[in-house]
């Protein structure tokens, strides 16, 4: 099979860790060879920068310092490890990419589409994954399930109206990409991974 990109979004506390384990056990039982990235970060550089962006600052972050600090994380994971192990025939799955900047930024942040496009089509060009497969949740359920994890972070610390404009621009996004497939969060861990697995099969049936 010619090497796929393979990307679980969703807000916090959809249960992405647990999405993507399931993927990768999908992966291994098929004998593909894969990478697994995450986002911000997967390179020494952007691994530095999720660190920035993610810590609290005696200063205000604004909005479009986030968003560049973001795709320049971005920009190394595509360029230094994604592109590259495409190109070798190794598979990628990745714990976010794009769609998390223009749901957060773009919708929670209230940054718009247009400057999404710009900068995405700057530093991305027309690459984009195959598969995206999107988390749903109410923004309330997931945030109690991260707290129960324990301290949250600078993002994870916002009101839950950034989280519900976040959810909402996910939702638009998706409807209007069939790259993009929406999973019932909300369910029993059965029947999400049912869900992962029936998306999984039909892509790429045997």
């Amino acid at each position: 099979m010619k090497p796929a990109f393979i990307v679980i979004e969703g807000l916090e506390g959809a249960g992405k860790t647990t999405a993507m384990e399931i993927v990768a056990r999908w992966l291994t039982a098929r004998r593909v060879d894969f990478t697994q990235v995450r986002e911000p970060g997967g390179t020494p550089l952007a691994e530095s920068l999720r660190t920035l962006v993610k810590q609290d600052w005696e200063e205000s972050v604004t909005p479009v310092a986030e968003l560049l600090i973001m795709y320049a994380a971005r920009a190394q994971l595509v360029a230094n490890v994604i592109q590259p192990a495409l190109a070798s025939g190794r598979w990628v799955l990745g714990d976010r990419h794009d769609l998390s900047s223009r749901a957060y930024q773009g919708g929670g942040r209230e940054l718009g589409a247009a400057l999404l496009d710009n900068i995405s089509h700057l530093t991305l060009g027309d690459f984009k994954p195959d598969l995206t497969l999107y988390l749903d949740i109410p923004p309330e359920i997931g945030l109690s399930r991260a707290r129960a994890r324990g301290e949250l972070d600078r993002i994870e610390q916002e009101q839950l109206s950034f989280f519900e404009r976040t959810r909402t621009a996910y939702l638009k996004l998706a409807s209007d990409d069939n790259t993009i497939h929406t999973i019932d969060a909300s369910q029993c861990p059965e029947q999400v991974e049912e869900a992962i697995l029936s998306v999984l099969e039909a892509q790429w049936p045997v």
